[in-house]
């Protein structure tokens, strides 16, 4: 049926449940129409430059012919095939490459759906390993405060326990052991008393915890917040000093956007499970991978189920692990690290003066990561609609106006970007005060 544009977003708003929206006030959404490079198209006419990678998943950009050539080339051989007692060369030679790129020690890959996913997937396996050991109380999770781990729910239960939907399914959501949130930030002067709470749950509960999960250097969702490397590191050796697994969630930070390939390089570590997703495609269908070493595959495989209890329908679908393929080969020979580290120096050009402004309480950048902390929540629909104005699409939340754009933007695309945010900081209307 054809519609027109106005009648197609009428239709959204009535029909169609967007992510974290009220169906009785949906917030408005933008039509787009197509995409190309780091510019979506809108139906309305207007053209803006992605400062959010499609939720950080769009690092080479869209419409990629590499990425679209590799897609178009595995669907004429098959799209999809169950991966019980089948295997495939795409899902093959992306194990090899995630098992050659990836933090040292971590050999065997599981190819799952999503984060959230590839997150229970760790979840599983930590409880799965530590009943092979027959220590059945180790079964709880401990993690850190200001953590997003996705919506589903062992992710949920292990994200923020004030922001993170527990108190909305009190009851059905395992109860798991919260640490502080390091407070050191990432440039600052480390000290060994910003690990006390850590140690603390450690010493108490370490005969229940099966696994410390946690972001490695960069909380995402949970507020944007950046931590030393010092803290992470000591991660890795209260783990192993109490015989809990480690497991690196690092579904945002994976494939340079923290300006290492993998964020737990900045502290010189390796988790003994590692959870990817987002940018594992260049975003263009979702997958992820949770790989875990050959100790915990060896000590899993010898318990009393004998298996790994998981095995998802689409798990390893071809059509996802060409693009996989292709987006890491696209990462190299781009040379992600250069490209990261241009971001990265033109946001601290751009951005950083913007924290002696009046309505901003903090300024930070990462990687590829520029993070405005404004003083006051923003009105979203408002916000959204200056950003269009202004020809970017940003994405804020709560109080943090933040972008992740794709590693293939340039200079003046960038600028475009920075510069929305600084005249958007100044006006007094986009914040609910």
């Amino acid at each position: 049926m054809v519609k027109n544009y106005t009648a197609i977003l009428m239709y959204d708003q009535e029909h169609l449940w967007h992510p974290y929206t009220s169906m009785n006030s949906p917030l408005p959404s933008y039509l787009v129409e197509h995409a190309d490079g780091v510019y979506l198209h809108l139906a309305s006419g207007e053209k803006v430059i992605d400062g959010m990678s499609s939720w950080w998943s769009v690092v080479h950009g869209y419409n990629h012919p590499v990425l679209n050539a590799a897609m178009k080339a595995q669907i004429d051989k098959f799209s999809h095939v169950m991966f019980g007692g089948l295997t495939h060369t795409p899902a093959i030679e992306l194990a090899e490459k995630l098992i050659s790129l990836t933090p040292q020690g971590l050999n065997k890959v599981f190819l799952a759906d999503s984060g959230s996913v590839a997150v229970e997937v760790a979840i599983k396996m930590a409880i799965q390993y530590q009943h092979s050991k027959r220590k059945l109380n180790k079964n709880k999770m401990l993690t850190i405060k200001n953590g997003y781990h996705g919506d589903t729910f062992a992710a949920m239960s292990v994200c923020d326990p004030v922001n993170g939907m527990h108190q909305l399914f009190s009851g059905f959501i395992t109860e798991n052991f919260f640490a502080d949130a390091p407070q050191i930030g990432f440039d600052q002067q480390w000290h060994e008393a910003d690990l006390d709470s850590l140690k603390q749950q450690f010493s108490d509960n370490h005969h229940h915890i099966a696994a410390l999960i946690l972001e490695p250097i960069v909380q995402g969702a949970g507020g944007m917040r950046f931590y030393h490397p010092e803290f992470l590191k000591a991660c890795r050796t209260l783990c192993d000093q109490y015989d809990v697994l480690l497991i690196a969630d690092e579904i945002a930070t994976g494939f340079g956007r923290s300006g290492k390939l993998f964020a737990c390089e900045h502290a010189d570590i390796s988790p003994d499970i590692l959870c990817l997703g987002k940018a594992l495609t260049g975003g263009y269908l979702t997958l992820a991978a949770t790989l875990c070493t050959d100790h915990v595959a060896t000590t899993i495989s010898e318990g009393e189920a004998g298996v790994f209890m998981h095995g998802p329908t689409f798990m390893g679908n071809p059509l996802a692990c060409a693009a996989a393929n292709a987006s890491l080969d696209l990462l190299i020979e781009n040379d992600w690290k250069n490209q990261v580290s241009n971001i990265e120096s033109q946001l601290n050009a751009e951005l950083l003066p913007l924290s002696k402004h009046d309505n901003v309480a903090n300024v930070r950048v990462l990687g590829a990561i520029g993070v405005i902390e404004a003083k006051y929540p923003v009105n979203m629909a408002i916000i959204q609609q200056k950003f269009v104005e202004l020809g970017v699409w940003i994405r804020p939340f709560g109080k943090l106006i933040y972008i992740m754009p794709p590693f293939v933007i340039n200079n003046t695309e960038l600028t475009k970007l920075t510069s929305a945010i600084a005249e958007v900081v100044q006006c007094a209307e986009v914040f609910n005060k």
